[in-house]
C-alpha cells in the first residue's frame, strides 16, 4: 500500500494578528490604555480639589522644586538609554542591550531615592495622612501641620498620586531587572530589600517601599523558576512601551503638582 501524501497546502488555522502585531505589545497597549484611566481619575480628583478649594496650599519650596526637577532629569534620560536599549535589541547586541537596560534602571533607582527623600522631608515637617506614623523626636513645622488640618484634600491626593507613580516606576525598574538579568536579579531584589527593610526606621517611605520588593522578589522567582526564557528585542520593546508611559505620566504630575503648587518669595 503506497503511502499517503499529506499536502502542505493546508490553510493555518490561526486568525491573524491583530492591527498586524504581536500579541504581547497589543496586550501591553491595553494594559497602558486601562492604567491611563487610572492616572486620569487621580489627576482629575487634584485638580478639581485645587479648583475647588479656597486657599489650597503651595507648600514646595525652592528645594523641592530642584529636588523634583533633577527626578524629571533622570526619568527623561531614562526615556533615552531605554531607547537605546530597544535599538541594540533591534541590532541583536546582547551586551549593550544589556548596558542600556541597567543604566534605564539606575536612572529610575535615582527617581525613587530622591521621591522617597521628598516624601520623608513632608512627613517630617507635618504633611502626613492619619494612617503615617509619627516621626519620633521630631517638632513639626506648623505650616504644614495646619495644611494637614485645614486641607486634607492636599496630602491625600498628593500622596495618592505621586506615591502611585513611584509604585509604576519601581515595578517598572523589577520588570527591566528580570528582562535584563532573568534569575540573576532574584538576589538583588533581596539585598535591596534586606537594605530597606533593616536600615531604614518604621515611618519611613522606603520602609514600606520594602514590602514591594519582597512581593516582587516572590512574584519574580515563581515566573522565572517555572518558565525561564531569554528574552528577545520584542521583549524589550514591550517593556520600553511601559517605561515611556511611566515618564509620560510624571510629565503632567510635575508642573501640576509641583510647578503650580511651588511657594513663590
Amino acid at each position: 500500500m503506497a503511502d499517503s501524501v499529506v499536502s502542505q497546502d493546508i490553510p493555518s488555522v490561526y486568525e491573524p494578528s491583530l492591527f498586524g502585531t504581536y500579541s504581547k505589545k497589543i496586550g501591553m497597549w491595553l494594559f497602558l490604555m486601562s492604567d491611563s484611566l487610572t492616572f486620569g481619575a487621580l489627576l482629575y480628583a487634584y485638580s478639581y480639589g485645587r479648583i475647588s478649594t479656597a486657599g489650597w496650599p503651595t507648600p514646595f519650596h525652592s528645594a523641592s522644586i530642584i529636588n523634583a526637577t533633577i527626578m524629571t532629569a533622570f526619568l527623561l534620560t531614562s526615556s533615552l538609554t531605554m531607547v537605546l536599549a530597544v535599538r541594540a535589541s533591534v541590532q541583536h547586541d546582547a551586551k549593550a542591550q544589556t548596558l542600556w537596560l541597567l543604566a534605564t534602571m539606575v536612572c529610575g533607582a535615582a527617581f525613587v531615592v530622591l521621591h522617597g527623600k521628598e516624601w520623608s522631608n513632608l512627613i517630617a515637617e507635618g504633611l502626613t495622612l492619619p494612617m503615617f506614623p509619627a516621626v519620633p523626636g521630631h517638632e513639626a513645622n506648623a505650616e504644614f501641620a495646619n495644611v494637614a488640618k485645614s486641607v486634607p484634600q492636599f496630602p491625600s491626593t498628593f500622596f495618592t498620586l505621586t506615591g502611585m507613580h513611584m509604585l509604576h516606576v519601581t515595578l517598572g525598574i523589577v520588570y527591566l531587572g528580570v528582562v535584563a538579568l532573568r534569575r540573576k536579579f532574584i538576589p538583588v531584589l533581596l539585598v535591596l530589600w534586606l537594605i530597606a527593610w533593616l536600615g531604614t526606621p518604621a515611618y519611613s517611605p522606603f520602609h514600606y517601599g520594602s514590602h514591594v520588593l519582597l512581593l516582587a522578589a516572590i512574584v519574580c522567582g515563581i515566573i522565572l523558576w517555572l518558565k525561564p526564557k531569554v528574552y528577545d528585542s520584542s521583549d524589550v520593546e514591550v517593556a520600553g512601551l511601559y517605561w515611556h508611559f511611566v515618564d509620560l505620566v510624571w510629565m503632567f504630575i510635575f508642573p501640576l503638582v509641583y510647578l503650580m503648587s511651588a511657594r513663590i518669595l
